[in-house]
């Protein structure tokens, strides 16, 4: 989704080299922010604490330690998701850490920023961050112990997910990106963030045969990854992500221009890089 207008009538807040501050921008902390490096281009995906902390402390660790730096993109799917974290390039490692328990559904309170954008019968669809999540509605707050209603990530095209094997307690170092949607996933994989910039790298990555399940030969890799807040100053590229009056405007365009068709994984808010 690119929301056209609401970018070419915000350029105007840019300031170089950093970005001036607005109601309608939000910045990326620069430990939310997973810099991924490959010879195709650059992926930036904003990490979400709020819903899946111990999946987000495990890929800052990793990267940070530089374990992704090398790794290939050994399962790839067309217009499904890129998997990648592997060590052995099998999908069948891991690292030295403890397996992480799944957090296929998260607590949200009023002071999680939840952006509503459609309400259905089974629960209010919105984006917490850049994450598109179903939610019970606020509602639920006032006859909860925790005065917070459950949420539940979605996997649209750009959500960052754990990887796992059969066990839902099993995801370690594998994570993959979505280049479509796929709704069987939902409740079932820990979503941890969202690409904002590179998402056509992403669907550049070399894929698999769909008789191979999706596994590559001479595949792409990650050169390096790091969080930006790792990397040396001159080199962190910079992010902010609409917010506010910019991403209701972009949402209200993208639902008329979709009309009936219109759903949750279209709306991605739109982000400005400087840096990268």
């Amino acid at each position: 989704m690119k929301f056209t207008a609401v970018v070419a009538a915000a350029l105007s807040l840019l300031a170089a080299p950093a970005f001036a501050q607005s109601a309608d921008w939000r910045a990326v902390a620069p430990e939310n922010l997973l810099v991924i490096d490959t010879a195709k281009g650059r992926i930036l995906v904003e990490l979400e604490p709020r819903m899946a902390p111990l999946a987000v402390d495990r890929i800052r660790t990793l990267a940070d330690r530089g374990f992704y730096d090398g790794l290939k993109f050994h399962r790839v799917i067309a217009d499904f998701m890129a998997q990648t974290g592997d060590p052995q390039g099998t999908g069948q490692g891991g690292s030295d850490l403890p397996d992480l328990p799944g957090e296929f559904e998260f607590r949200r309170g009023r002071d999680t920023g939840f952006v509503p954008v459609t309400t259905t019968p089974n629960g209010t669809l919105g984006l917490v961050g850049s994450v598109p999540v179903i939610t019970q509605p606020d509602a639920q707050m006032m006859v909860t112990a925790d005065f917070k209603a459950g949420a539940q990530g979605l996997f649209c095209p750009g959500v960052a997910g754990m990887a796992r094997a059969a066990s839902p307690d099993s995801g370690n170092s594998q994570f993959f990106l979505m280049t479509g949607p796929k709704d069987d996933l939902n409740g079932r994989y820990t979503s941890f963030g969202r690409v904002v910039s590179g998402q056509d790298v992403v669907r550049a990555l070399k894929a698999g045969s769909e008789a191979g399940n999706g596994q590559v030969d001479d595949p792409d890799v990650m050169t390096r990854a790091r969080t930006a807040a790792a990397l040396p100053e001159g080199e962190r590229p910079t992010v902010r992500v609409a917010t506010g009056a910019a991403l209701q405007a972009g949402i209200e365009q993208t639902r008329a221009e979709r009309g009936a068709a219109f759903n949750i994984c279209d709306v991605q808010p739109s982000a400005e890089v400087v840096g990268s």
